[in-house]
């Protein structure tokens, strides 16, 4: 299993980023080449060797001609907003995973700008400058990700900083609120200097790609790369980073997926039923991978319900204080669990009443199995006024569910 670890002891921001991967392999042309398909021309990028505290690594810097964004029409106006971000990059050359990676890194950045000013998603605004050197750090990183071809992303605790960060809305404490807003349920320390050591972007770039935070690197490192900040402190201003992999015998040759997660749980024996349906709606809502009711015997011999929900160790918290919120009961227990996937893929196919998502799942590399979307197929029984077997029998009868 190949392992790609963030050792965040002085923070993440996109350019950090960029510079760490590069450092560890990736091949600063193809990114170039690969960022070329957004068709932005009013940057470059540099990219050099340099030191932080003895510590050589890569630098990455974003050069944004302002004059030249001003006067390109496709940089200054259709980079302006997340929903003209998210077409451009839909409409690229890029790979799927590449778009599919950047669309989620971005989405964060958005949601959380919208949160905090009160926005829809779609209207969040990032000034000219500022969005073209977001694109081009996160696509850039989504294209070093896949380039990679990592199976696994983990990461240390992350610094976040202290003191104040000035922006076009004032001073903001540090971390930024969209920092702090994308960090939720994700480890963090703070306070080791006076100013901001992780940004948004970087912020980001961790919660949609990393799988668990952990400082234990239970893995054998193989490459390590550093990439350099625009700071020259104390501390060194680096982000590190960790290519590695498992032991052979730990190797999964079968297409098998192997994670952990956590189990939280609670019995309760006074609750109306009606209430069961919005609690899961909100336990999704914070990241639960599962949640189910089993029906159960308590003491007095009571009918009562155990309620389970699996979710990342990053996101315990927050179920906790879901079911803490929208159950009657007073406790919780939790314990960790061992997860074993199959390999999966997600395509969009075409049937005769409109397009449906398709979950695949293959072992030893052959597809075993597949299942049309319960919501798509939901949507076209309502749109096309069917049932939805007619719905499932019409995708099977072209053969899209076929293993």
């Amino acid at each position: 299993m190949k392992i790609l670890y963030y050792d965040c002891f002085s923070g993440i921001s996109g350019d950090m980023n960029l510079g760490a991967l590069i450092d560890l392999g990736v091949d600063q042309n193809y990114l170039k080449r690969e960022l070329k398909k957004l068709h932005l021309k009013s940057y470059e990028i540099k990219i050099c060797k340099d030191k932080r505290q003895g510590i050589t690594g890569t630098r990455v810097d974003i050069i944004v001609n302002t004059k030249a964004a001003s006067a390109h029409h496709d940089d200054a106006h259709h980079t302006g907003n997340f929903r003209n971000i998210a077409a451009m990059i839909k409409k690229s050359d890029l790979t799927a995973a590449v778009k599919n990676i950047s669309l989620d890194i971005f989405q964060r950045v958005a949601r959380a700008e919208a949160k905090i000013h009160s926005q829809a998603i779609d209207d969040v605004h990032f000034h000219e400058v500022g969005a073209i050197d977001s694109i081009v750090d996160i696509v850039g990183s989504a294209i070093c990700l896949d380039d990679l071809k990592v199976d696994k992303v983990l990461a240390s605790p992350v610094q976040v900083g202290g003191g104040f960060v000035k922006c076009r809305h004032g001073a903001l404490p540090v971390p930024a609120p969209a920092t702090v807003e994308i960090l939720r349920g994700i480890p963090v320390k703070a306070g080791l200097v006076p100013f901001e050591t992780t940004t948004p972007t970087g912020a980001a770039i961790l919660a949609a790609t990393v799988s668990a935070f952990t400082e234990t690197i239970g893995f054998t490192p193989q490459k390590i790369g550093y990439g350099i900040g625009k700071r020259d402190t104390e501390i060194p201003n680096v982000l590190r980073v960790y290519l590695g992999g498992m032991p052979d015998e730990k190797i999964s040759k079968s297409d098998l997926e192997e994670g952990e997660a956590v189990m939280v749980e609670c019995n309760v024996d006074d609750m109306n039923p009606e209430f069961y349906d919005f609690m899961m709606d909100q336990l999704f809502a914070k990241g639960a991978h599962d949640a189910f009711l089993t029906p159960i015997v308590m003491k007095k011999s009571r009918p009562a319900v155990t309620i389970s929900v699996l979710c990342g160790e990053a996101r315990q918290k927050e179920i906790e204080e879901v079911l803490l919120l929208h159950s009657t009961s007073f406790g919780l227990r939790s314990y960790k669990v061992s997860k074993t996937m199959l390999k999966r893929e997600m395509v969009k196919v075409k049937t005769p009443y409109g397009e449906v998502s398709v979950k695949k799942g293959y072992l030893n590399g052959r597809m075993i199995k597949s299942k049309p979307e319960y919501e798509d197929c939901k949507r076209l029984a309502k749109e096309k006024g069917l049932s939805l077997q007619d719905i499932y029998a019409g995708i099977a009868s072209k053969g899209r569910l076929k293993k």
